[in-house]
Formats: structure tokens, sequence, C-alpha cells
């Protein structure tokens, strides 16, 4: 995303203030603007393979999608019912043969909603991020260490049981310097 060109409109300044702000940058390539699509990295590894950062981009043709989790790159568009098609239900004869039964079955699939301008695409892919990889991955470490949920509420409880512990046995020898002093 070339920033001079931006610098003009209220909104890409905005999405520009949000993205210094949460430290995402623009690795669009020279063939990618041409073709209207463009790459931001996140500063937060990929979970997958732990060894490269969060890839997400915008396309021209309306899809917002992220670049590098898992085997292929996955639409990050809000999904949305189709229109619904409508098939010849048929039923086979006693002779092998197939009869139209004089009703339809419905067909509903799923799609993915297109956001057909860009500053509206940017714009999501930013609220998307800061949603599903700032918020839901709050417990990475700034150099991209992920630490499960359940290693850190182990890790938690370990530490309030040693504490407890501690506390436990500085009460305990108290117990036993009254009762020695008592015996004396």
């Amino acid at each position: 995303m070339n920033r001079e060109q931006y610098n003009s409109d209220t909104r890409y300044e905005k999405v520009l203030h949000n993205m210094d702000l949460l430290g995402i940058m623009d690795v669009t390539t020279t063939r990618q603007h041409k073709n209207g699509t463009v790459v931001w990295k996140l500063p937060i590894k990929n979970n997958n393979s732990g060894k490269t950062n969060i890839e997400v981009a915008s396309f021209s043709t309306g899809y917002v999608r992220n670049q590098n989790s898992g085997y292929s790159n996955y639409q990050l568009n809000k999904r949305v019912d189709n229109k619904p098609e409508y098939y010849k239900d048929y039923k086979y004869t006693e002779r092998g043969t197939k009869e139209w039964t004089g009703k339809y079955t419905k067909f509903v699939t799923r799609g993915c909603k297109l956001i057909p301008i860009e500053i509206d695409r940017l714009e999501y892919l930013i609220t998307y991020c800061l949603k599903n990889y700032y918020i839901k991955n709050a417990n990475q470490v700034v150099d991209g260490n992920y630490v499960s949920k359940w290693r850190y509420d182990n890790l938690a409880d370990a530490a309030r049981l040693d504490y407890e512990t501690k506390d436990l046995q500085n009460k305990l020898n108290t117990i036993k310097r009254i009762a020695d002093y008592e015996t004396i």
C-alpha cells in the first residue's frame, strides 16, 4: 500500500494509524499491488508452523484471506446462505427406471459475503485481526512464543500451590517454635 497515496482520505489514514499501533507491516509486492491485492504481515507467529508470522490479504475480488495458516489459504469473510437451488425428486420404479415424483428437493449452500470496496475490506481486516489474532492470542509473548491457556492455568495453579505450601510451612515452623518455648 502506498502510504502517500492514502494520506488524503481519512478512512485510509485511520487504517494506517491502526496498522502502526498494532505493529502490522504492509508486505505487498508490486505485482500484487497492480492486481489490487494488499498483504499484511502481523507481528504474531503462526501457530501451525511457529516459524513464520501470520499474513493476511485483501483481494480486489472482495475476498479477505489468511495467507499462511494450514495447507491452503482460507477466507476470513463472513459466511452467508446462498440462494436455494431446487432439484427434481426422482424415485426408481420396479422396472428400474427413474420417475419424477412431482416434488422438488431444496438445496442450500453457504458462501462468503464479498466486500467489494477496498477500504471496507481493510477496515474489516483490521477488526478481524484485532479480535482473532491479538485478543485471542493475548497470551503470546512479544517474541512470538505461544503459551497455551491450559499451560498458563497450570503454571498459575502451581505458583498458587507453591505459595500456599510456603505459607503452611511458615505456620508450622511458628507452631513448633511456640511448642519448643512452652516446654522449656
